[in-house]
């Protein structure tokens, strides 16, 4: 006979809290897509181009998707690059990821960028970023003086682990 869990009320009731979250998400244009999760557990929900683009080779451009968001309190939306595009067209992100702040209430637009050597054609419609809505936390700001607390690591940086 194994061991038997009973779910942790708390834990439950924090899942469904963050799951009944709400984004009011505005559909700018006629042909605005929602953002959407291509799975029922996935993180990131897909964003849709809302115009054509030719992006040349080691060019960039600002995609706009005709959508604009409402967070939920002491939230933000991060832009990240779709792996497929990175992969198969060396099509991905540049600042990545990008920061939607909540009070943000303009297009979300996705800033490409085209690594590989053949231009590469955005299209209506096109999945081109995935979003991930994540919670946000703002310290309360105190000034130190003199050097930081020490710790084992210290001030060691890039590389100091080694390669």
């Amino acid at each position: 006979m194994g061991c038997r869990s009973t779910p942790d009320k708390k834990a439950t009731e924090n899942k469904r809290s963050l799951t009944d979250m709400t984004m009011r998400v505005h559909l700018l244009y006629p042909d605005s897509q929602v953002p959407s999760y291509a799975h029922e557990t996935d993180s990131g929900m897909d964003l849709f181009a809302c115009e054509n683009a030719l992006i040349h080779p080691g060019e960039r451009k600002l995609i706009g998707t005709g959508i604009a968001i409402e967070l939920p309190a002491s939230t933000e939306a991060q832009i990240r690059p779709r792996s497929g595009l990175a992969t198969k067209y060396g099509i991905t992100l540049l600042n990545t990821p990008g920061t939607i702040d909540e009070g943000y209430r303009g297009e979300i637009k996705v800033l490409l960028i085209n690594h590989s050597r053949e231009a590469f054609q955005v299209t209506k419609g096109m999945r081109i970023a995935q979003m991930v809505i994540a919670p946000v936390l703002r310290p309360k700001i105190e000034v130190g003086s003199g050097e930081p607390v020490g710790t084992s690591r210290g001030a060691r940086g890039f590389g100091s682990t080694g390669l």
